[in-house]
This record gives C-alpha cells, structure tokens and sequence, in this order.
C-alpha cells in the first residue's frame, strides 16, 4: 500500500491579487472553510513565487505578471 500523498496545490496570481506589498494571503477566499487555518502572507516579491507554511499551497505570477511597488 501507498503512503504518498497528492502534491499541494498551486495558485497562479496576477500582480492585481496581491497587496502592494508583494504579497497575498492563505487561505485564499477560494478554499473551503473546514481547511482554514490561521492567515499568513505569502511574500511573492522574490522571483514572484512563494508557498504557505501551513498548507503547501504554492502561489506563483502568472507568466509575464509583473509586481509594482505602492510607493
């Protein structure tokens, strides 16, 4: 028997879903409730990908997406 399990998901994002910062949040408003867990923000600010230390959800730009700083 196979103990493997399914690879994390991956979300692509364009520069409009994240915070001015760089960043955008997990739980995303599209995962179910019964998988919550506690908000943290995923800083994409750094080759325009990251990945929540809870879930393994990896967030990544979509291709040619590109970060403005909000200063």
């Amino acid at each position: 028997m196979s103990t493997t399990q399914a690879p994390a998901a991956t979300v692509e994002v364009t520069a409009k879903d994240c915070n001015d910062n760089g960043t955008v949040f997990c739980p995303n408003p599209k995962m179910a409730l019964w998988s919550n867990h506690p908000k943290v923000f995923i800083d994409l600010t750094h080759g325009g990908q990251g990945q929540c230390p809870y879930c393994g959800t990896a967030y990544k730009l979509k291709t040619g997406e590109v970060l403005h700083s909000g200063h």
